[in-house]
Formats: C-alpha cells, structure tokens, sequence
C-alpha cells in the first residue's frame, strides 16, 4: 500500500481495540496501514468495513439477530417482497429491504425477524394483518406461508456437518450452507483436478480466514481445530463423506503409502458465491496451485493459528485470520 503521507511504502498492521455500538462496548482486531517512513496512521474503507463489521457480528449473535443474508432468505422462503414483509411485521415501509442490505434491525425487531423463521409463528403475523390487504392478496399470500414445512431434517443435517453450532467467532459468523460448502469444495477440485483430504482441509482453511480477514465474514460455515497435520475442519471426515456426487478416490504410491483424493464429475455452481467470494477463492487457488498436500501442510504450520492452537482440543478463534502470512 502507498503511504498518502510520503508516497512511499505503508505496512498492514492489526491490534486490539474497542469500539463502542449502541452504547455497549465491543473488542475487535483493528486492522491499519502505518506509513514506514513516518508511522502515521491510516484505514481505507475496506479496512473499516472489516474492522466495524466484527463488532456487528458480535451484536448481532449477542442479541440474536439474523444476519442480512438470512433475512433474505426468510423472505425469498415465503415468496413475498420486501414491501409485503415490512408491511405484514409493521416496519416501515422499505425497513425490511434495508435490512437485507445491512442496517442493523433494532433489538426488539431482530427478535421478531429470529422468530418468524418459523412458519407457524409468521403465520399469526399474516393473519394479524389480514385488515391491510384485499381479501384476494390475503388469500394468495396466507396460501404461500401455508404451503411452507418445517424440514426438520434440516436441524440434522446443520448437526451433523456444522456440529450444531451458531454464527459465532468459531465459524467467522459464515452462512451454514449445505450446498455453498459443497460448492467450495466442487471449486478447488475442479481446479485441482481432484484433491486429497490433506490439501482440501488446508484449502478449506486459508477459505475461510482469508475470506474473514478481507471481508469479517467466513464462507464454508465451519469450525476449525489444529491437529498435527494442521488446521482441519472439525468433523472434517463426514463432510467429505456427506455428499454423494464427490467421490472419494484411493490412490496408491510407489513409496507404498497411499492417500484418499476427491473427485467429481460436477462442475462447481458459481452463482453461490458473490464477486467478493469468487475473488478470494481464486485467490487462495492461484496462492497454492503449485503447493501440494505435505507442503500446503507445512506452509500452515507457519501459522499462528496452528502454533496457538495445535493439540489443545479448542477450536481455532477467527481473529486469528489477521495473522495469516501465507496469504
């Protein structure tokens, strides 16, 4: 980064700080650039959106708050636009669109937006507001939050692979997404033409705390742990069992060892990710696209994360991602 004070070089630095949101106070990693030649201090507006974005995270896994992406996706789930939505839950008038986009709902809507996920309880909303429309359009949409179901097998399958866990710190607040981890995963084999168990936990890794790092947000929707290996996902083994499109191939060596690779025949679904998303995976890919599995693991062992974390049975804390030196 140029220095605007000299022109010349400025370093990224990080440390701890504390900023106040809603009249409560929040740790978070500060991320600025310090100009080497004169050591003044400045952010870009991608740092401060990091930097403000963790202690919204914080905020909103505090008080229970969905984040914009899945209160986006209560309202695509019950087929409605945003105007409806704001109208049924008696905000104002574009309040839910905004939401969406990221302003951050009071408490008291934050537990309503929690609630209504259930379509039981969105129900009695609707029929609460049934006076605000024509008997028709109440109709039409009484008949679409109906034809909802509670999918129970989606708590087992969120158990299963996320271990159950909410968006906290110990999955960098990430979307817990079946299909965008699948996607994920379909992206590097694609570009490796199949991985080993080795390389993708290391993949799946430098995903993550990178995509933390850049944006204060994981994207897998999984936890980390350090093994001897290095950083893996916790319940790594299932997840790459889960899915029955990606094969897992036995591949023998001459030295007599062998290894377990990924393949399929899919293609990744790239409208899973945005521009962002699709930026820090073929960042991490052209990072590591010469690196195979047992170099990949000793570039990871370099990290603070392992170094902090190895064998101590926790999982790796995502402000951790500010220390990468690999990438």
């Amino acid at each position: 980064m140029q220095s605007p004070f000299t022109g010349g070089h400025a370093t990224l630095r990080h440390e701890l700080s504390e900023l106040t949101f809603r009249k409560e106070k929040f740790q978070y990693v500060h991320q600025f650039y310090e100009c080497d030649e004169t050591k003044e201090r400045f952010t870009t507006t991608a740092l401060d959106e990091v930097n403000v974005g963790q202690v919204y995270n914080q905020y909103r896994a505090k008080y229970g708050i969905p984040f914009p992406d899945e209160i986006k996706r209560i309202r695509q789930r019950y087929g409605l636009p945003a105007s409806k939505m704001s109208q049924i839950l008696g905000f104002g008038d574009n309040q839910y669109r905004l939401y969406e986009n990221g302003d951050m709902p009071s408490e008291a809507n934050g537990k309503i937006l929690m609630s209504i996920q259930n379509p039981h309880i969105f129900e009695s909303f609707v029929t609460n507001a049934r006076n605000q429309f024509e008997e028709d359009e109440f109709a039409k949409i009484l008949n679409k939050v109906k034809s909802v179901k509670t999918d129970a097998n989606d708590a087992f399958i969120k158990d299963y692979i996320f271990n159950g866990s909410r968006r906290d710190i110990f999955n960098g607040y990430a979307t817990q997404s079946i299909s965008k981890l699948k996607n994920i995963i379909l992206f590097y084999i694609e570009k490796y033409h199949g991985v080993f168990f080795t390389m993708m936990n290391k993949l799946l890794f430098y995903t993550d705390f990178y995509s933390y790092k850049m944006t204060s947000k994981g994207m897998s929707g999984l936890a980390y742990k350090a093994i001897q290996r290095g950083p893996v996902p916790i319940r790594w083994d299932r997840i790459y069992s889960f899915y029955d499109d990606i094969q897992q191939e036995i591949v023998h060596f001459e030295s007599g060892a062998e290894g377990t690779k990924l393949t399929s025949m899919l293609s990744p679904d790239l409208s899973e990710f945005s521009d962002e998303e699709l930026e820090i995976l073929e960042s991490i890919y052209q990072r590591f696209k010469t690196e195979n599995a047992t170099k990949l693991s000793g570039i990871s062992h370099n990290e603070d994360a392992w170094q902090k974390y190895v064998d101590s049975g926790q999982m790796i804390n995502f402000d951790m991602a500010f220390t990468l030196k690999a990438i």
